[in-house]
């Protein structure tokens, strides 16, 4: 299998950085609510600091030193743990470039 050339936006990527990470923590953490369990939503908020150090420190050097400017520009318009409410890419011009 060959390594992909372009970053790939589609899907939940569209929306946030890191969906897979964002619904593990959401689902750890709405446990922890829904059962009043502190232990829970303490360990939801250790699992999340895992996953921020891993994503800041190893995760988004490795994407910019694989694409670029490609990935420069995706993480300025999509963020890291909050989902955006209107997809990343939704406006287009005719050219196919961003209208904003």
């Amino acid at each position: 299998m060959l390594p992909t050339k372009h970053l790939v936006v589609t899907g939940l990527y569209r929306y946030v950085r890191n969906p897979m990470y964002v619904g593990v923590v959401a689902a750890i953490l709405g446990q922890g609510l829904l059962f009043a369990n502190k232990n829970t939503l303490v360990y939801g908020g250790l699992v999340w600091l895992a996953f921020h150090l891993f994503v800041v420190f190893y995760e988004e050097p490795t994407l910019r030193g694989t694409f670029g400017r490609e990935y420069e520009t995706f993480s300025g318009n999509v963020r890291r743990w909050i989902p955006r409410v209107r997809p990343y890419g939704e406006l287009r011009n005719s050219t196919g470039s961003d209208s904003a």
